[in-house]
């Protein structure tokens, strides 16, 4: 099957049968999207949601959060994973966002990851989700599904992924794109027993191809 073939097929099936896919992180405002992306890293959003109502409670706005200290932080998100760096960097970010940004989040990839926490996952998540931004915020999910399934080819790191999904997916589908690829990987291609007999793109996964052919050998 031809990489465009695959790619037609997966976006036609996604644009049909999952026309609506947003964030699983709960959050109000642009600040709170950003704090729950900077715990979500290598953290599940369950366990980020669990822990972000009483931490929004607390610092409800960044001027709040930026007079705290990070052992005060750290309290509120301890459950969460590398709990004594994300306390660092909330603050950090806090304060960088009230005395350089007028505590607005930018909407700018490139400013954004001036901020303390902020990777360039990060700060096209919040580009993508808040502000629409064409551009595909590359985690875990994304990189091992869009592998698995054929879109990416050789890709090593995050960047790489990015750059080959972003050259064929239409730049107005990206910020959706990214919600179907977590999804996907989250509830159907899971990482260790992907449900192959529920997937609805099983007709252009490369993984499902070969599959398919192992079968047939096993048989012959």
């Amino acid at each position: 099957m031809k990489l465009r073939e695959r790619y037609d097929g997966v976006i036609s099936w996604f644009s049909e049968n999952m026309p609506v896919a947003e964030s699983e992180l709960h959050y109000d405002n642009p600040y709170q999207l950003l704090v729950s992306v900077i715990l979500s890293a290598q953290c599940t959003d369950k366990r980020v949601n669990m822990t972000t109502p009483a931490l929004f409670e607390k610092y409800p706005v960044p001027e709040l959060m930026a007079q705290a200290e990070p052992e005060e932080v750290y309290e509120y998100i301890k459950s969460i994973s590398y709990p004594n760096n994300k306390a660092k960097n909330l603050v950090g970010m806090a304060r960088k966002l009230v005395s350089e940004f007028n505590s607005v989040v930018p909407d700018d990839v490139g400013l954004l990851q001036t901020l303390p926490g902020v990777g360039r996952k990060t700060a096209n998540v919040v580009a993508a989700v808040i502000y629409n931004k064409y551009v595909m915020p590359v985690d875990t999910h994304v990189f091992r599904v869009s592998a698995r399934i054929g879109l990416t080819r050789g890709a090593k790191t995050p960047l790489q992924t990015e750059l080959q999904l972003t050259k064929y997916i239409p730049a107005e589908l990206l910020p959706l794109a990214h919600h179907w690829l977590i999804l996907h990987g989250r509830y159907v291609c899971n990482a260790r027993k992907p449900q192959c007999g529920e997937c609805g793109i099983s007709r252009w996964c490369k993984y499902r191809e070969k599959s398919l052919k192992g079968e047939d050998t096993i048989k012959d």
